[in-house]
């Protein structure tokens, strides 16, 4: 490796997470059951039966859809062990080739399969990153999660954990390597401050059924007190709102209604200080919150107004 080179690598190596995240404009693509299953994660509109040349055939249509019908360029995509670590991956993988063969960004977040906010399997779980980041380490729009809301660690064992990941994983550069919240990746302060895992981006999870308040100044209050002082490197990588039921997003129709306000909320704070949003789910089937519906090969908004606010929080 010439000296040039030698220092271009050291450069991306040591890259921090970028004073901003608004360039995540995303959606969860999620498994009907939901994506804590134990078994292959499935997203809507895949079936186990598929070849990775019809996955990526149906991928397509469902990526065309978030990029065209909602403006997304960030889509968010479960694994596990029992996915990655099987005959399902090779063809799981066409649809992260689709969301990159369309210049999408694409988060992989692990979700466990006992429901108690651990890790279920140490051995299966380094196994599983070992072959997704060899797979797509080198590829610049991947991000890596290594846990979807840690809730069973304190803080101390979550931090101790993701140092070694981030070990584990050092040809990664750490801006993109995606930090959950602690608890139900409900509060960045505490990974946020942690000096361990400098550089990382960081990622939230915020919901409207956390509370009751139907004021856009209470969840306003709610949600800055999660994040603290750790905005800059912050991903709301949840966030989502009853979107098949009939409410008004629009101005003039938020104060009032819990989630109303709680959307508005999100979207305004988001706005204001240059967070990406990940709406979950932007197609889930049977989800009441999901943003879209499968429309032959492609998607159809459920809810123009919710769509419109969260364009709004993504600076659109």
């Amino acid at each position: 490796m010439t000296a040039v080179a030698l220092a271009a690598s050291l450069l991306t190596l040591s890259t921090p997470a970028s004073a901003a995240t608004n360039g995540f404009r995303g959606v969860n693509w999620a498994d009907q059951r939901d994506n804590y299953v134990d078994g292959w994660v499935i997203p809507s509109g895949l079936t186990a039966a598929d070849s990775y040349a019809t996955v990526r055939t149906k991928a397509d249509g469902v990526i065309t859809g978030f990029q065209q019908q909602v403006g997304a360029n960030t889509v968010r995509l479960p694994i596990n062990p029992q996915s990655v670590n099987s005959d399902w991956w090779a063809r799981y993988k066409g649809a992260i080739d689709s969301a990159l063969g369309h210049g999408m960004k694409v988060i992989l977040s692990y979700w466990e399969a006992n429901k108690d906010g651990y890790v279920d399997d140490p051995a299966a779980w380094n196994t599983m990153w070992d072959r997704v980041t060899g797979d797509y380490g080198g590829n610049g729009n991947v991000y890596f999660e290594p846990m979807n809301e840690p809730f069973g660690y304190s803080l101390s064992a979550w931090v101790s954990l993701c140092s070694t990941w981030l070990s584990r994983h050092a040809n990664i550069p750490r801006g993109r390597v995606v930090i959950s919240g602690t608890g139900y990746n409900d509060n960045v302060t505490g990974v946020g401050a942690a000096s361990a895992l400098s550089g990382t981006l960081l990622s939230l999870h915020f919901y409207g059924f956390w509370a009751s308040d139907t004021t856009r100044a209470a969840w306003t209050s709610n949600l800055s007190n999660r994040l603290g002082s750790y905005s800059s490197r912050t991903i709301i990588d949840e966030a989502g709102s009853p979107m098949t039921t009939g409410l008004n997003y629009s101005a003039g129709h938020q104060d009032g209604n819990t989630f109303t306000a709680y959307l508005a909320a999100t979207t305004d704070l988001a706005r204001a200080r240059q967070m990406g949003i990940v709406y979950w789910p932007g197609l889930r089937t049977g989800d009441t919150y999901s943003l879209t519906r499968q429309s032959g090969s492609g998607l159809a908004v459920n809810n123009a107004s919710g769509l419109a606010q969260i364009r709004w929080g993504w600076g659109l």
